[in-house]
């Protein structure tokens, strides 16, 4: 009887304890939740770029997305989003030592003023990075009144919103112009009339969150304003260490920005180099979306012709672009992909293109992925037979090249040996040209109209013979490919095809109108001209002769396996 009592006693002090331990450990776990929420900070849509943890884990630390089960912890935090017509994009502050997410990482979450919860959770539908500091998440667009933040899956934190700012009033890019120390500012929402000088009195550049160091601006046009640089700046005494840039209008507030100050350096490449002492001799600047099944055709042709460098501006890409450049660099070629997620800034991109190429290309050209510099004469060298003895006249900073356009040549599905032996009749007459210019003789303004640059007073362009170079557009593709321009033009100032706005314009296709409807004869239309020039040459000098493939048919099934 007392050994049962003492086992009774003993069982009732072990229940007591264990429920003491229970309410403890959840009063614990409550007030770490309440701190959670309490720490997310809703108002005018400005936030402390944090990391809100739900686990007594420090602010802003979370585990290597590549070895979650790492003990290291690294500071990952929301710069801020920036929301466009159809999405949201999220830019990520990376440390140098932390794994990038992938997009099976982390979720978009969407929370509501005053709420304690997410309302919504969906998968971003891309993650994306480059060398040039971008590091974004695509998330769908918001719903009206939400903050767009993000959760990482394998431990449930939470990554405080960063600044939501809308994408039609912005600063999005800002680099040093290392030729004078002049600070160049991409902007959205000057609403500055295309190929024109604006007053640029009327503005200023502002840096800093706080934007108290100010500067004159020397020049503004299009989406580029130019100021000079405050010394304070150049010489690294400002007190932000990643310093944002942003355009006043004198008056006015600045604009919201996104953009970082960046230096448009980059790191030398080998080459022959040119007269001018450059590395290379000659380079090529575009700007895509969704080409990355023709870029091996497209830079293993223009390599073999004397093109030594590529830029490429990927305007918001879901198709593997990285990994093709990759592997085109894996090869030797001297290609680069720049991460450029603003929509309708093709000019603003070739222009932060050319200053970024000025010190380290003699000449650039700006062509597009479906555009082929093509020599009917037989020559094998663009920079050697052409452009050299054109840019040794005095004072030409600009070669114009005519373009002619083709048609789908008869054919219902993309040709399988690619775009320059598949399709083979075209206009008659050219439409417009392109331009291979001189960096150094663009005028300090960088306009351009994407056809040509705007030049510095006392230089001079020059029209080349088409019997010497001509540019083979294979504009109107298959139906399944050119239906994908539908889509959305990268152009500021052309019309998107689905608008109503210029319908007649020679940037659209003659009597298509705005609905991506197939007309019943699109395999035999813009065929005036049969002309196999370009074709016959590369069936003739490119083919492997062991293997019958060309170059790119041969990189493909490579890839393939």
């Amino acid at each position: 009887m007392k050994d049962r009592r003492k086992r009774s006693a003993f069982s009732w002090r072990a229940l007591f304890f264990f429920l003491t331990v229970v309410i403890l450990s959840l009063a614990a776990f409550s007030s770490s939740l309440a701190r959670l929420w309490l720490a997310v900070e809703f108002g005018a849509g400005s936030f402390q770029p944090k990391l809100i943890s739900k686990r007594n884990i420090p602010a802003m630390e979370v585990i290597s997305a590549e070895n979650c089960e790492s003990p290291a912890a690294v500071s990952v935090s929301i710069r801020e989003t920036v929301i466009f017509p159809d999405e949201a994009v999220v830019f990520l502050k990376y440390p140098p030592s932390a794994s990038l997410f992938t997009k099976d990482d982390i979720n978009c979450i969407y929370l509501f003023p005053n709420s304690s919860h997410p309302q919504l959770f969906l998968s971003p539908s891309a993650t994306d990075s480059d060398g040039g500091g971008h590091h974004i998440v695509r998330c769908p667009p918001p719903p009206r009144g939400t903050t767009v933040s993000l959760s990482i899956k394998h431990n449930g934190d939470h990554l405080a919103p960063g600044r939501m700012q809308r994408w039609d009033s912005l600063a999005y890019e800002a680099m040093i112009d290392d030729s004078d120390n002049t600070t160049l500012v991409f902007v959205k929402g000057l609403n500055l009339r295309s190929g024109r000088a604006a007053d640029s009195s009327e503005f200023k550049c502002v840096y800093g969150s706080d934007s108290v160091v100010s500067a004159e601006a020397v020049s503004a046009a299009q989406e580029v304003v130019r100021c000079r640089t405050p010394l304070s700046v150049l010489n690294g005494t400002h007190p932000d260490n990643s310093i944002k840039v942003s355009v006043r209008v004198v008056g006015r507030q600045a604009v919201d920005s996104a953009a970082r100050l960046q230096s448009p350096e980059l790191p030398p490449l080998p080459s022959k180099g040119g007269s001018s002492g450059k590395p290379h001799k000659m380079c090529v600047c575009t700007m895509l979306r969704n080409q990355a099944r023709f870029l091996p055709e497209w830079i293993m042709y223009h390599g073999r012709v004397g093109v030594e460098r590529w830029f490429i501006y990927d305007n918001n890409s879901n198709d593997e672009v990285d990994s093709v450049v990759g592997s085109l660099a894996g090869l030797g070629y001297k290609v680069s992909r720049h991460l450029w997620p603003w929509i309708k800034t093709q000019e603003a991109g070739f222009a932060h293109c050319a200053v970024r190429a000025r010190d380290s290309c003699e000449w650039v050209g700006f062509i597009d992925v479906d555009e082929f510099l093509h020599l009917p004469s037989g020559s094998s060298s663009l920079y050697d037979d052409v452009i050299r003895p054109l840019g040794a006249e005095e004072k030409v900073g600009e070669v114009r090249v005519a373009c002619h356009s083709f048609g789908p040549s008869g054919l219902r599905e993309a040709p399988a040996r690619g775009v320059m032996a598949g399709y083979t009749c075209r206009l008659a007459a050219p439409e417009r040209h392109k331009s291979i210019v001189r960096p150094e003789a663009l005028d300090a303004s960088l306009i351009n109209l994407v056809h040509h640059f705007h030049l510095k007073f006392g230089f001079r362009h020059v029209n080349v013979n088409r019997t010497s170079l001509v540019i083979n557009h294979y504009k109107y593709q298959v139906w399944e490919v050119f239906k994908e321009k539908f889509y959305r033009r990268v152009a500021t100032y052309v019309s998107d095809w689905q608008q109503e706005r210029n319908v007649g314009s020679k940037d659209r296709a003659p009597g298509l109108g705005t609905k991506a409807v197939e007309p019943s004869d699109w395999p035999s239309r813009f065929c005036q001209v049969k002309d196999t020039n370009l074709r016959d040459r590369i069936l003739d000098t490119f083919t492997d002769p062991q293997t019958g493939y060309l170059p790119w048919e041969a990189q493909h099934r490579r890839s393939q396996t």
